[in-house]
């Protein structure tokens, strides 16, 4: 429930941002036709929208893929974006009354109760996620107006028939094309000599740089700490099964086993029909000889199969919809005919089934007192770090502070950017924290995984340019992987000049020990990975016809450069288009309502004036 609701809250602050309502400071990072972003608005945005980034990328986002991301820049863009979009839906006299507040909060389902809001819940996870009534009733507010500004924009925007029908022409068009590939990897024998490496060296030496590095001293509030310190009584723990009867309701699930017969998604209506009528033979086998386990084995293509098909217990929504809707409509025992989806075939056979039931209070208590124990022992935590905080300006204040509190102080190592070896739950967000302070700044309140940390910077230690011969290796690999690119690039270039000239791509390639390729047909819009290409040939693959059968230049790609050809096309299915029809508006008419949205926004940048304080957002 709480992740629910903290779920709407973070869309909301995604793209609107929010202010600090506690600030200890008022730095000044932009102004927007007069009016300050400060730099509590800020790290609050900034904060949320890392959050979702996390959720996205988890453990793989760490510092690179932060500034790749732009991470600070975007932040700034959404404070700036916010300010623009509400002065211009106060001009044009927009509004957004308590009334319509209050009847958008009571929709949402994790302030309901049996489906009826609940005041009590309301107040309840409003103070478990930190913030009033009065504060995320704001925010709401803000959010309506927004919507309000954006309906009022986009209202007049329509899509013709007939635009639709171009639309569909043009992304359903497929082509087929040869190609072939020069991998820079392939290109042996270059070996340079130390004054080349060592002349690359010198013209690339701010690419051997050490990298930053800080110390710092830090305080952890761990919520284990202080789960000693709460009591809840059985009338809570009561309150809350009460109010909560969704939480403890154990779904149906289904115990089965099935054949699969793959079909794909772009495979021939032919080929569908040969999967079918194997599936019916062995349908046939499984009624007749009742083992279904063996003829799992045999004959499925899933990855259950080397498990006689045994798929375990799930519930109906782990499957997809024509797969569940047949094995939660059967009785143990039974095998249903061939059911399909977008893997394929199904032959699924149920062994179990297991109904809704209801997990009872005295079960249900130990893992109720469990969480709300984690959730109390979380707030104490933060409010302990907070009060620490509020305590600490500078110098030895966080010392002091810890002191009178009696918690340790500990100081780490020198740690650069990838954050501590040892000791830390949350290294990246740490470190990220810590290289935003000045020396002996104090952080704010760094959540890192279920412990809150305040930090302290007390060394820093900048990046500085190695010696050459500390790097030499580096340097002569890097120079090496240089020449094999610039190898690959030039006869990749010869090849295409000699297409134009009327040489067949077979034997052209050839001559560079190389094979030409034949993609399938493949759409403007296919992903890589479903055509087998990569993006960027995809692209200038469309601009190519049985008229001009070859590009102007070469196709640089993450695994080399590439030679393209025309081969084929295949033009869109009219009819397609009619049974599909709706569909296809409904989408062009969100892409044009997003972009006719963004033109606005765009135009309100253009009128503004707009400061960003200098500096502030470094190379971004």
């Amino acid at each position: 429930m709480v992740k629910a609701i903290l779920g709407v809250i973070i869309i909301v602050f995604v793209f609107w941002g929010v202010g600090s309502y506690n600030s200890k400071k008022d730095n000044v990072i932009a102004v927007v036709n007069g009016e300050k972003i400060t730099i509590n608005e800020y790290r609050e945005t900034y904060e949320n929208l890392l959050s979702q980034f996390r959720k996205r990328f988890g453990n793989n986002l760490n510092d690179e893929m932060i500034k790749m991301l732009r991470i600070k820049r975007q932040t700034v863009n959404m404070l700036i974006d916010r300010k623009l979009l509400i002065n211009a839906a106060e001009k044009l006299k927009l509004r957004v009354t308590q009334d319509e507040v209050v009847s958008e909060i009571k929709k949402f389902p994790a302030f309901q109760t049996a489906g009826t809001f609940d005041k009590r819940l309301y107040s309840s996870i409003l103070n478990r996620i930190r913030t009033t009534p009065e504060k995320f009733e704001s925010e709401q507010s803000v959010s309506l107006l927004l919507n309000k500004l954006r309906l009022f924009i986009t209202d007049c925007v329509k899509v013709p028939e007939e635009e639709a029908r171009e639309w569909f022409v043009r992304n359903n068009l497929a082509i087929k094309i040869d190609y072939v590939l020069f991998d820079p990897a392939t290109y042996k024998g270059i070996n340079p000599s130390d004054k080349e490496a060592s002349d690359y060296f010198e013209i690339h030496k701010e690419e051997y740089k050490t990298e930053p590095e800080v110390k710092v001293r830090y305080l952890r509030f761990d919520p284990e700490n202080y789960k000693s310190e709460v009591n809840i009584s059985n009338q809570e723990i009561q309150d809350y099964y009460d109010a909560n009867p969704d939480e403890f309701i154990e779904p149906e699930t289904v115990e089965a086993r099935h054949i699969l017969l793959k079909t794909g998604q772009n495979v021939s209506p032919e080929m569908v029909e040969a999967q079918r009528k194997k599936a019916l033979e062995i349908l046939a086998m499984a009624k007749k000889e009742n083992n279904f386990a063996e003829l799992a084995k045999q004959y499925s293509e899933g990855p259950s199969k080397n498990n006689g098909g045994f798929l375990g217990a799930f519930r109906k929504k782990d499957m997809v919809k024509p797969f569940a809707e047949k094995a939660f409509s059967m009785k143990p025992g039974e095998i249903s005919d061939p059911v399909q989806t977008r893997f394929g075939w199904h032959i699924i056979k149920v062994e179990k089934v297991t109904p809704e039931s209801t997990t009872p209070f005295e079960k249900a208590a130990i893992k109720i007192q469990a969480e709300i124990t984690k959730e109390r022992a979380l707030n104490l935590a933060y409010d302990e770090a907070e009060s620490v905080y509020s305590a600490s300006f500078g110098g030895d204040d966080l010392i002091t502070a810890a002191r009178e509190h009696n918690i340790k102080v500990k100081t780490t190592d020198f740690f650069t950017k990838q954050g501590p070896e040892k000791g830390i739950s949350d290294r990246s967000k740490f470190a990220s924290a810590a290289f935003a302070l000045q020396k002996m700044d104090i952080s704010d309140i760094v959540d890192c995984k279920n412990s809150y940390y305040v930090l302290q910077l007390i060394e820093k230690n900048p990046s500085r340019i190695h010696e050459f011969s500390a790097v030499q290796e580096k340097v002569i690999s890097a120079l090496i992987k240089k020449k094999q690119k610039e190898k690959a690039e030039q006869d990749a270039q010869a090849l295409l000049d000699d297409l134009k000239s009327g040489v067949l791509i077979s034997s052209g390639a050839e001559k560079y020990n190389l094979k030409s390729s034949t993609s399938d047909f493949f759409k403007r819009n296919d992903l890589p990975k479903n055509s087998g290409l990569e993006e960027s040939i995809i692209k200038v693959s469309f601009q190519l016809s049985e008229k001009h059968k070859l590009p102007e230049h070469l196709i640089e790609g993450i695994r080399g450069y590439y030679v393209i050809e025309f081969n084929d096309n295949k033009k869109a299915d009219p009819d397609e288009f009619n049974d599909n029809k709706e569909t296809i508006r409904t989408k062009i008419l969100e892409e044009k309502k997003n972009h006719t949205f963004e033109t606005y926004l765009a135009q309100l940048r253009k009128r503004s004036e707009i400061s960003i304080e200098n500096n502030f957002l470094g190379n971004e």
